[in-house]
């Protein structure tokens, strides 16, 4: 689980990035079943990303129009149901040619016999240029995608709706978040502006953009996962929950975040009706494109529990597309693939403000993206890459189903922590057992050793 240190060392020439491209499509010297008809071979492409869609969408029309080889893209945007939509096309025989893989979905996509390794399509150019990362690209020796970009992690603030509550700075503990939702709340009810969201629709997608960073750069792992003792604990959740609940409690969270997506949400905010969220760097191009905000925002650190950093704001990243192991048009897909992962392409989408670029050669050449509020997103002396945690089928209710259903609800959480640590400790011991997941304790660890991998 130990990153490696190729990895690192690449990771640290980052700069920020952003998309859009049109690049040619090298003409293919391939015989095979794709290449020897003239009817048009068709591939689908299915992601849940949405907010770099347009330039995709503009990208993929490109490729239809330019490509030598006959192959025809359809771009399938999903919602935050992307992952249960992709079980049931497995399950049906009707899975898409080419995947969106994250570092939170790659593994269990692996695991699940979802992914066809792409080894044998791969350069030596390309095996030199695109970074390995042990079980997030590369599974027991192969590789079943290639990075494009990362995100940063920061707290998304209206500056119109601070300065209206006489609010100076964003907050850095969470009772200051708590009182800052509260303020701005009583200043901006009236007119519909809330303190904070989330996108509670999917309570793993919220709490993935929120409770995880906080606990981050607390110094906890952010899926409830203790490095040191590679057993499950959620007690560092313990205030985060509270504080979420209480802000809900008070009336300062927007009313409806039960069924609130991020699109949205971000509409919401970009119509000046919430005070802060927490989400990742790709807000910057979404601001600019998708929902060109009608106020002033920034983005700030992500407050911690008490104020204190003991971690790091982690840095996702290091997959971006994959082919799927049931495509029976996999030399097409990795032809698509071959065009979507061009320089040119990946440096466009960089100056576009959608991502970080992970891949060396790019960042070095990419300018600074001229995109609004960039600026907050850019890497600092708080960010890093986590190691890679366990992932297990737990039994009943997951973590983020429990803490949410908490937030509404109450009840006692120290009951329900020590529930979600048996259970999921039981989950790996199984896991463990079987074979199926590798866990040891890493004595030395310490969180707070990962904060500056991408300082400049």
């Amino acid at each position: 689980m130990k990153l490696s240190k190729k990895f690192l060392i690449s990771a640290m020439c980052l700069v920020l990035s952003g998309s859009l491209a049109a690049c040619g499509s090298p003409k293919s010297t391939d015989q095979g079943a794709d290449s020897k008809t003239d009817a048009k071979t068709k591939i689908t492409y299915w992601t849940g990303d949405r907010h770099d869609s347009e330039f995709v969408k503009e990208t993929i029309a490109t490729f239809n129009e330019t490509n030598q080889d006959n192959i025809e893209v359809e771009l399938v945007i999903k919602g935050d149901d992307f992952d249960q939509a992709l079980d049931m096309s497995f399950q049906t025989s009707e899975p898409p040619d080419v995947i969106r893989v994250k570092e939170n979905t790659i593994q269990t996509f692996y695991k699940k016999g979802f992914l066809a390794p792409i080894d044998e399509f791969l350069t030596d150019e390309m095996k030199e240029k695109f970074p390995v990362m042990e079980d997030l690209n590369r599974f027991e020796g192969k590789r079943y995608s290639l990075p494009n970009y990362g995100t940063t992690m920061r707290l998304i603030y209206n500056k119109e709706l601070f300065a209206k509550a006489g609010i100076e700075q964003p907050p850095t503990t969470l009772d200051e978040l708590v009182e800052t939702a509260k303020k701005i709340t009583e200043v901006g009810k009236a007119s519909g502006a809330y303190g904070f969201a989330q996108n509670f629709k999917n309570p793993s997608s919220a709490l993935g953009r929120s409770a995880r960073v906080i606990a981050e750069v607390s110094g906890y792992g952010g899926f409830g996962y203790d490095f040191k003792t590679a057993r499950y604990d959620f007690s560092g959740f313990k205030p985060i929950m509270e504080a979420f609940k209480q802000i809900k409690d008070d009336g300062s969270m927007l009313p409806g975040v039960e069924s609130l997506d991020i699109d949205p949400l971000r509409a919401q905010f970009a119509e000046g009706k919430i005070g802060m969220y927490l989400s990742f760097s790709a807000e910057a191009g979404v601001y600019q494109s998708q929902f060109p905000a009608k106020i002033d925002w920034a983005a700030a650190p992500v407050p911690s529990i008490d104020g204190q950093f003991n971690g790091a704001s982690g840095f996702l990243g290091g997959q971006w597309l994959a082919i799927s192991s049931e495509s029976e048009h996999k030399e097409a897909a990795w032809k698509f693939l071959t065009y979507m992962y061009d320089e040119s392409i990946l440096q466009q989408y960089q100056e576009k403000g959608f991502g970080i670029s992970m891949v060396p050669s790019v960042s070095a050449v990419a300018v600074k993206p001229e995109v609004k509020g960039i600026d907050g997103f850019l890497p600092n002396k708080y960010d890093g890459v986590w190691p890679v945690y366990p992932t297990v089928p737990v039994q009943g209710m997951k973590s983020d189903d429990a803490f949410f259903k908490y937030i509404l609800s109450g009840g006692d959480l120290d009951s329900i922590i020590n529930d979600l640590n048996t259970r999921y400790n039981a989950a790996l011991d199984a896991a463990i057992a079987s074979g199926e997941v590798k866990a040891e304790p890493m004595a030395d660890f310490n969180p707070l050793d990962l904060a500056g991998q991408y300082a400049k």
